[in-house]
């Protein structure tokens, strides 16, 4: 499974959790819910749902964590002209008024 594969996945999970937790307070599904204040309902599902953002997130990372080095090979041109522009001698930056100063 590609990266790219994978954070569809976990896109579509941080959508979809989060929904259907909040659907899940306010229609009751959820055991003993239906003894909390409104406020209370309000106010631990969104707690939970905002957790489970995270908890998909936290996945997200390590499932690309785990992604093989090896596998993901950076562009040769790219890596030639960063290596020759690393070579070459930087100009010289304008002088601040300080640096001139103490020249003089």
């Amino acid at each position: 499974m590609s990266v790219i594969q994978k954070f569809f996945i976990a896109s579509m999970f941080m959508c979809a959790v989060p929904v259907a937790i909040l659907y899940g307070f306010n229609n009751n599904l959820f055991p003993g819910t239906d003894n909390l204040s409104p406020y209370s309902v309000t106010l631990v599902s969104g707690f939970l749902a905002v957790i489970s953002v995270n908890v998909v997130i936290a996945f997200y990372i390590y499932l690309a964590m785990r992604e093989p080095a090896e596998k993901h090979k950076p562009d040769p041109k790219f890596l030639a002209e960063a290596k020759a522009s690393m070579k070459q001698p930087t100009t010289n930056a304008p002088q601040s008024s300080d640096s001139q100063k103490k020249e003089q």
